[in-house]
């Protein structure tokens, strides 16, 4: 193999780095700590040209190909035994238009990368809720955010990408060229290509009106009960979510409270700051907060403010559900469940995809969940490796105790790794399209370090 990387480093601008290489174990890393897999090669691409020479090289050699964005994929998908890993994380130019209102942003950008590029414009469009996620990543699964109840998933804002396939050719996808390809990566995930650029349209979103509020553990069936009430109609600015949160030792917490199990709603409305307290108020008229840190914020800290909680190297394992109904009985499971968070890293979060998620129909993008209220997430993180057993136990509980009083089918951003069965439920009635897109464009499943798509 040598001889071969040897040629590749002549091929490629970006670095081609073996396991011989200094910089090998530091490149092999991804953010969660349980992954530790060594691939062939890592090739960390400078620009689309150095990404087809990576897939053709791989196509070549019989290798697998694992794609690496952001590193956030909580199974890991970023890297792989033996397999050759396209590494985008030099490339995160972001380029904003603010005659059009769209975004020119590179494969390997993060969340935090196009908010600090478009907020100057007062601009911005559907990202996550940790501003280190690739965009890419989170844009491939349907991408779900603060503010996608009123500007749909970031998917859903996606124009056109430059998509490089299992032949290794270049494709520019978009509603009037391949088509089936653009359609496909909009919620079918890495299973047809690397994108090595997307264009976003992007809409008039600056300053937030919002923060966490902490409520007492006591409270959390009333939150659940508010919140399902609320959401169901609530003007479409509103974005925010209810969790579970062991409180950190951050300064407007109240020092003795550091370390308490606590309720807690992560509010974000994007419309009229003057209209921020009187949109909160329900919230407010819940209960007295333990803690608080709302009001006038740029979207990008709100975006930003749980990164510190979330450093690389924790590990990770995650359950996820779409939700029609929070019902009594799944509130009552949220809360028997949720309330024996393990760790201060671990969470459960209940997002809302009403609103413009629903005015997209089911079949017109890959993601088919256009009915559900709601994507759960129960995510477990820890930093040790002696209390594994303990955190996947709390996930597997709690998601055994809710999955029957949700769909089937659940967000793949959120899957583990043990969760390939799960692929056809995932997208319903559009499963069978997505298998005859990845037979065109990737037949030899070259790309299969994902919530894998079989070829038909």
């Amino acid at each position: 193999m040598s001889a071969q990387l040897d040629t590749l480093r002549e091929q490629t601008r970006g670095p081609v780095i073996g396991p011989d290489d200094a910089a090998y174990d530091e490149a092999r890393l991804v953010r969660n700590g349980m992954i530790d897999k060594r691939p062939a090669v890592i090739v960390r691409a400078a620009n689309a040209g150095d990404v087809m020479i990576a897939v053709r090289f791989a196509a070549d050699q019989g290798l697998t190909v694992a794609v690496r964005g952001g590193a956030h994929s909580v199974p890991g998908f970023g890297t792989c035994d033996d397999g050759v890993v396209v590494d985008l994380s030099a490339m995160r130019d972001v380029r904003v238009d603010p005659v059009t209102r769209t975004a020119r942003v590179s494969g390997g950008a993060t969340w935090g990368d196009l908010n600090a590029a478009t907020y100057p414009f007062g601009l911005a469009t559907t990202g996550g809720i940790i501003s280190t996620t690739g965009v890419g990543g989170l844009t491939l699964g349907g991408g779900i955010g603060y503010l996608a109840r009123g500007l749909g998933f970031s998917s859903d804002n996606l124009v056109a990408a430059d998509v490089v396939t299992g032949d290794g050719s270049f494709h520019v996808a978009s509603e009037k060229d391949d088509a089936d390809l653009f359609w496909a990566i909009r919620g079918g995930g890495g299973n047809f290509g690397v994108v090595t650029s997307f264009e976003f349209r992007l809409s008039p979103v600056k300053d937030i009106y919002g923060g966490p509020m902490f409520f007492e553990l006591d409270r959390a069936a009333d939150l659940f009960r508010l919140y399902r009430e609320f959401i169901a109609d609530a003007p479409e600015q509103f974005g925010g979510f209810p969790a579970y949160q062991i409180a950190p030792p951050l300064p407007f917490i109240p020092e003795e409270r550091h370390g308490t199990t606590l309720a807690l709603m992560v509010t974000c409305w994007a419309g009229d700051l003057d209209r921020g307290e009187e949109v909160l108020k329900p919230f407010r008229d819940l209960a007295p907060t333990v803690a608080e840190l709302v009001g006038p914020m740029p979207y990008p800290a709100l975006n930003s403010a749980f990164d510190d909680l979330y450093p690389s190297g924790l590990r990770h394992y995650w359950k996820a559900n779409f939700v029609k109904e929070l019902t009594d009985d799944a509130i009552a499971a949220h809360v028997e469940h949720g309330a024996q968070v393990p760790e201060m890293t671990s969470t459960m979060h209940i997002y809302p995809i009403n609103g413009a998620c629903h005015r997209v129909a089911p079949d017109a993008t890959a993601f088919a969940y256009r009915d559900a209220n709601f994507a759960t997430v129960i995510a477990g993180m820890w930093p040790d490796e002696k209390d594994d057993e303990r955190n996947i136990a709390w996930v597997r509980d709690y998601y055994d105790a809710t999955a029957p009083l949700s769909e089937d089918g659940g967000y793949i951003n959120f899957m583990a790794e043990d969760d390939q069965d799960r692929i056809g439920a995932n997208y319903k009635g559009n499963y069978d399209r997505l298998r005859q897109v990845k037979r065109t464009y990737d037949p030899g499943n070259l790309f299969r370090h994902n919530q894998n798509i079989p070829p038909a």
